[in-house]
């Protein structure tokens, strides 16, 4: 787990692509798991998280990855859909695991209103890595992988909001 970990890592940073991690369900299985335990994380730490924005989430992942499974179908490249999901999977746990950090460090010291604008910028940050990951899947330039990432991304989050209930 360490060194998938380590490896997400990397991707998150732009130093490595999806084909860094291994073509095996097992490495998918261990990302699912990882951003399973940060959406368990989520739901334990913070008040304001419930089962519902669990269930929201959930499905909201689900759609993220049948897109970006049909961009894989329709690219000709399905056989990259297990070490590209699971690399997507992971950096969205990652990612979620560090804007949960952030709000529970910066909360108390910077106030509510500054914790979640950093962690929205944390957040955004998935965007670009989820375009550098899908660009080297399908063999596109990056810019064609951001648009392709933030379209997801845009209909993810029209998809949360239409489902939360403050909507």
């Amino acid at each position: 787990m360490l060194a998938l970990t380590r490896t997400l890592l990397d991707i998150t940073l732009l130093s490595k692509g999806p084909e860094a991690i291994p073509r095996s369900w097992v490495m998918l299985g261990m990302s699912i798991a990882l951003w399973s335990f940060a959406l368990l994380a989520m739901l334990v730490l913070l008040v304001s998280f419930d089962l519902g924005d669990a269930r929201v989430e959930i499905l909201s992942a689900a759609l993220g990855v049948g897109c970006y499974t049909f961009v894989l179908g329709a690219m000709g490249v399905l056989h990259r859909a297990v070490q590209t999901l699971a690399a997507l999977i992971g950096i969205g746990a990652l990612i979620t695991l560090t804007v949960l950090a952030e709000l529970i460090l910066f909360i108390p010291l910077l106030g509510g209103d500054v914790a979640g604008l950093i962690a929205r910028v944390t957040w955004m940050w998935s965007i670009p890595v989820k375009g550098h990951i899908i660009a080297r899947a399908i063999n596109w330039p990056w810019i064609g992988g951001f648009v392709i990432a933030l379209s997801i991304f845009l209909l993810q989050f029209a998809f949360t909001k239409s489902m939360s209930p403050e909507s």
